[in-house]
Parts: C-alpha cells; sequence; structure tokens
C-alpha cells in the first residue's frame, strides 16, 4: 500500500510539473484558479449496505494551467462526507435495528483536467489520493461494527456547462475507494455541481 501511494504521489507531481512547464506558450484563458462543489446521491453495492444509499457533499479548490486553447491541467484538494448508509438485514432487505450506519468522509488531493468541446460544453475528470476516516459493519457472518481510516484513491468524470467564462454547472460521476479489514465503504457518488473560476 505504501508503494502504492508513493507512485500516486509522484505521478500527482509529475503532472503539476508538466503542465507548468508548457503553461507560458499556451493561451491562458481556460487555466486559473478554481473552487467548486457538488452534493448528490451515494451509494454502496456491497456487503450489508447492498444497494444502500444517501446524500453526499464535496468541495474542491485548484489551479489548472492551460495546455491548449480548449484544454487545461491541473492540482486539486477537497473534502467530501459521503453520508450515512443503513446496513440491511440479509435475511429480509429491511434495516437491521442494531446501529449499524455507514460513514465516510475524508481529503482528497489530486489532478484535475478540463477538455472544451464547445465555447460552453465540456468534459472534466479527476483522480488522486483519498484520506479518509469512517466506520461501518464488516461484511463477515457475524458482522462487527468498525472504525477505520486509511490512504486509498479516487476518480471521477463529468460533463458541464458554462453559463459565463468564471462560472459553470455540471452533472459528474465519482468513486472513491476505502476499504479495510474486511470492511468496505468504497462510495459511488452521483452529483450536481457548480464550479468558480478566477
Amino acid at each position: 500500500m505504501k508503494k502504492t501511494l508513493i507512485a500516486v504521489a509522484l505521478a500527482a507531481t509529475s503532472a503539476l510539473a508538466i503542465p507548468a512547464a508548457f503553461a507560458q506558450n499556451a493561451p491562458a484563458d481556460n487555466g486559473g484558479w478554481f473552487v467548486n462543489g457538488n452534493v448528490g446521491r451515494t451509494a454502496i453495492d456491497q456487503g450489508p449496505y447492498d444497494n444502500g444509499h444517501d446524500t453526499g457533499y464535496a468541495l474542491n479548490g485548484g489551479y489548472r494551467w492551460a495546455l491548449a486553447p480548449n484544454f487545461s491541467l491541473g492540482g486539486e484538494v477537497g473534502y467530501n462526507d459521503l453520508g450515512n448508509i443503513r446496513a440491511k438485514n440479509i435475511f429480509n432487505s429491511q434495516s437491521v435495528i442494531a446501529p449499524g450506519k455507514s460513514q465516510l468522509h475524508g481529503w482528497t488531493a489530486g489532478a484535475n483536467a478540463h477538455l472544451d468541446l464547445s465555447p460552453n460544453w465540456y468534459l472534466s475528470g479527476r483522480a488522486g489520493l483519498y484520506s479518509w476516516t469512517g466506520h461501518g459493519m464488516s461484511n463477515d457472518v457475524n458482522p462487527v461494527n468498525k472504525s477505520l481510516s486509511d490512504n486509498s484513491w479516487y476518480s471521477g468524470v463529468g460533463v458541464g456547462y458554462n453559463i459565463t467564462s468564471n462560472l459553470s454547472v455540471g452533472l459528474n460521476y465519482d468513486y472513491f475507494d476505502a476499504k479495510k479489514h474486511n470492511v468496505d465503504l468504497s462510495t459511488d457518488m452521483v452529483s450536481a455541481s457548480a464550479e468558480y473560476r478566477f
């Protein structure tokens, strides 16, 4: 795991260094500082939380370098809270009476890219390191509620619409990997987002 984290850190550092080398020759109209936030539906599709869902949110900020008139690449950091999903009874799929809700939240650091398809429409992508904390039920015959934390990864894609040169809205799909000691809190999030560029 430590080797994987070192590799992700080196890849993220390289992704930030390469744009800096080329940014001075590329147009600056699609680069710069940004902040964004998204709210949406989170879901876990395995173990005692199979098909469970809740509401989650994420806040991010960072900087992108313009590498071409329609493409920018940069780095981002952020925080997310992916909600509380109730464990299901394996016999009848009803909520378990005992307190068995999942909890997952954490910090992200990674690369962020934008590809403009037209002056208004764009595709986005992101990936990087996910430092998470959570608690949840183990996927055992006799489940145990455990509190955990670890480092893993996240990734996502989206499509958006530029309302102005500084403001956009979008739809996104993100995946946050969070597994440890037979507890799998890995969560999908489908969300609506808004971004402001300085």
